[in-house]
């Protein structure tokens, strides 16, 4: 079987392990607002996000799908009493 080329780089890994003991920690804190990170998920992308900043094999991020917006076709329907009086 042929093997699969790897998502992330070592370096990528390492950034990622660091940020990770540094939430166990208690001392990784986000970026504006300075308040310490509690959540796992958010420690791994601040740790992806240093890597990106280094230069490391990472994948680009995941944007929010833009979905396609369809405007509404529909034409605003006058009441027969406004029809009348217009052709009055």
């Amino acid at each position: 079987m042929a093997r699969k080329t790897r998502k992330y780089s070592k370096g990528a890994s390492k950034k990622v392990g660091r940020a990770m003991k540094k939430k166990k920690a208690g001392t990784l804190k986000s970026g504006r607002s300075g308040k310490k990170v509690k959540s796992r998920k958010q420690a791994i992308a601040i740790g992806l996000s240093e890597a990106r900043r280094e230069g490391k094999k990472v994948p680009k991020k995941k944007s929010a799908k833009k979905k396609s917006a369809k405007k509404s076709t529909k034409k605003s329907k006058k009441s027969t009493k406004q029809r009348k009086s217009k052709k009055s």
